[in-house]
């Protein structure tokens, strides 16, 4: 015995108009026109936002609120690295507080190193090494390992300037990052 279907079959049988006809010869096309002028409107105004966000290094340093950077003459291009930020009222790390410039200011002790900042900048380090780890490209981990970002209000006093810069260094046997670069204004050549 053989496997049928019971019953009148919709569009041989039954004729069901707004498909396309009567029986199977008349059948409609399913292809639809897609309208590509507002897809094209909405890629170009992205391509023009993040040109417009991005700066010609691919490098964002956003400069905090009162923060007043010395200018320079020399300059050249700020490699990726981590950031640490000094002004008149925080010490911070790649946007987080670690010390505070008025009670290192006060402070009459003989220690060099900002514990907090020394912790996370340790940290980081560690975090640095592990990533290129999986990545047998010996030759560019040391090309930039020991790469620091210092951005500093050009009013900071320089006992708050030599103590991170003291804290950033690290152990004098073995450095965390002996290759610490400033951001600064660039000022125009005459």
């Amino acid at each position: 015995m053989s496997i049928r279907i019971p019953g009148p079959q919709l569009g041989s049988s039954i004729p069901f108009k707004h498909l396309g006809g009567k029986g199977h010869g008349g059948r409609k096309g399913v292809g639809a026109s897609l309208n590509l002028t507002a897809l094209v409107d909405m890629m170009t105004m992205l391509v023009v936002f993040l040109l417009m966000t991005f700066s010609s290094t691919g490098e964002i340093l956003m400069v905090q609120k009162g923060l007043v950077l010395p200018d320079a003459q020399n300059e050249k291009a700020l490699l990726r690295a981590p950031l640490v930020t000094i002004t008149m009222d925080a010490i911070t790390f790649n946007g987080d507080p670690v010390g505070d410039p008025r009670a290192i200011m006060v402070d009459t002790s003989i220690e060099w190193k900002i514990v907090d900042l020394y912790e996370r900048l340790k940290a980081e380090q560690i975090k640095f090494e592990e990533s290129y780890m999986s990545t047998a490209n010996k030759a560019e981990m040391d090309s930039i390992r020991g790469y620091l970002i210092l951005q500093a209000d050009k009013n900071v006093d320089s006992k708050v300037l030599n103590r991170v810069m003291k804290t950033a260094y690290g152990d004098p046997g073995k450095p965390l990052y002996p290759n610490i670069m400033f951001a600064v204004n660039q000022r125009k050549r005459r």
